[in-house]
């Protein structure tokens, strides 16, 4: 028996504002700091596995981040990385925790029509007071009925989540830019994933797609979620 779909799931980075760009532009500040100790493909290897060791400690966001690229630092040197280099990566870091909210596209007209027929949930990991702070610039907050900030995204947050401000997970649909924590798990949980790409994917969001499954759908932005959505109930 298929249900009526009552709820939508919203990721927030990278699904209605950008934050991988930010990412990506402070690494290059970060390849170039330490240029005289490592060629940029090195740097980069050597970060994201500290990264991917770190998530466990650190968490998702900007803080985890920062820390990650000062124990690579730390390493590539041996030990030996100045100061002033250590004070601009936190600099940056900084930089990146107060840097305005820029909307994606259609983010904006698309939550507000579907709010009009859906309740809408924004389901979003990171640091707990930057994604408050983000979600309260973006001028989208009013429009959501619930906003969870997680640790992770497995198929238990989501049907946590869709039981809590829905009616389970059978009867929502997930929106979001990564295959491995907004999608993929949505439909492991009993939903309906979209993916909506991104620019910029970091390594740890990629996931085969579930191209062959009846609840997993694809859209090249936000303009077309409506009309999809529409197909769907």
């Amino acid at each position: 028996m298929v249900h009526k779909i009552t709820t939508i799931g919203f990721d927030a980075d990278d699904t209605l504002w950008q934050n991988e760009e930010f990412f990506r532009l402070t690494q290059g500040l970060f390849y170039d700091l330490l240029r005289d100790y490592a060629d940029p493909d090195q740097l980069a290897e050597r970060l994201l596995q500290s990264e991917r060791k770190n998530l466990g400690q650190y968490g998702f966001g900007i803080k985890g981040f920062m820390l990650s690229m000062i124990e690579t630092a730390i390493e590539v040197t041996d030990q030996q990385v100045p100061a002033e280099v250590i004070q601009k990566i936190i600099e940056a870091g900084q930089e990146m925790l107060s840097h305005p909210i820029h909307l994606l596209p259609h983010a904006s007209d698309a939550v507000e029509a579907l709010g009009r027929d859906f309740r809408l949930v924004l389901i979003t990991k990171g640091d707990l007071l930057d994604q408050e702070r983000k979600l309260a610039q973006s001028g989208l907050g009013e429009m959501f009925d619930a906003v969870e900030i997680v640790a992770d995204k497995t198929p238990e947050t989501y049907i946590r989540a869709f039981m809590r401000h829905g009616h389970g997970p059978d009867r929502a649909i997930m929106v979001g830019n990564s295959m491995k924590s907004d999608v993929v798990p949505a439909i492991e949980a009993g939903g309906w994933g979209i993916h909506v790409p991104s620019k910029f994917e970091w390594e740890m969001e990629r996931a085969e797609a579930p191209v062959h499954h009846p609840r997993f759908r694809v859209m090249q932005d936000l303009s077309e979620l409506e009309a999809l959505v529409s197909q769907l109930v």
